[in-house]
């Protein structure tokens, strides 16, 4: 599987780039606001578990878990080496999260899209809903299907990617040579699947005007246009209607 293969070098590579050390800062910043030492957090697609350790060195109890045995073996060796932050780890799939059992949480995080690896992400929330207490929140990060930059695509002649989130079944992507299939989801389609016992607390975008992860070599090749795209970023991606687009948005709701 993809993220197996990957799991390998996935810290180095996170660590070799600016733009998901800002994003990571954004989403980590946005869920701590709600977090207290004690609570009980579940992390889906946790992957090597950069954002769990994280957690748990705020005094959050984090169960992380992935469905890729590669980045299960990558969280435990952390575990090894950390045994003193609360972090308990589980090979399990979003899909099955009725393997818990009874375990309930104040707070689920999902970061970086793991989420658009499913065509059933109603299944998803409705398997994270039952296991979130009521007051507890949870905070997405979702590729949306508009993103400008893949849309200034058009500028270079990729007309195919410039489109590719709008295809209602789909894209095909690919990682370590495996082919996989990336489904795109708008934050109105979060919210009804929800439903009405779930209240919007914050809803922004993520790379609407900066470049998305894979163009990072942008930040020292025009440092002065970076700067000043993150500045204008940071003014819009509240507001209809930029917060809903972007290569990823960011959503965090509460349980009523």
């Amino acid at each position: 599987m993809a993220f197996s293969r990957q799991s390998s070098s996935f810290d180095a590579i996170d660590a070799a780039n600016p733009i998901i050390a800002r994003i990571r800062s954004i989403t980590r910043r946005e869920a701590l606001a709600l977090m207290h030492p004690g609570d009980h957090l579940l992390e889906l697609n946790a992957g090597t578990g950069i954002d769990s350790f994280h957690f748990a060195a705020h005094g959050i109890h984090v169960l992380a878990t992935d469905a890729a045995p590669g980045m299960i073996a990558q969280l435990k060796q952390k575990q090894r080496a950390h045994p003193e932050l609360p972090v308990a780890v589980m090979e399990c799939s979003y899909l099955h999260l009725d393997r818990l059992g009874e375990r309930r949480f104040q707070r689920v995080f999902s970061n970086f899209g793991g989420l658009n690896c499913t065509p059933y992400l109603d299944r998803v929330l409705q398997g994270m809903d039952r296991l979130l207490l009521p007051g507890g929140t949870c905070t997405l990060v979702i590729m949306p299907r508009f993103s400008p930059w893949e849309v200034l695509g058009l500028l270079k002649g990729h007309f195919r990617s410039a489109f590719r989130r709008f295809n209602k079944g789909g894209t095909q992507a690919h990682l370590e040579g495996e082919h996989f299939t990336c489904h795109y989801y708008s934050p109105d389609q979060v919210r009804r699947q929800l439903g009405p016992q779930y209240e919007l607390i914050s809803l922004r975008a993520l790379s609407l005007l900066t470049p998305p992860p894979h163009h990072d070599r942008f930040t020292t090749g025009y440092p002065s246009l970076y700067r000043s795209l993150d500045h204008w970023e940071e003014r819009v991606a509240h507001r209809w209607p930029f917060r809903n687009w972007g290569d990823h948005f960011l959503i965090t709701l509460r349980k009523r």
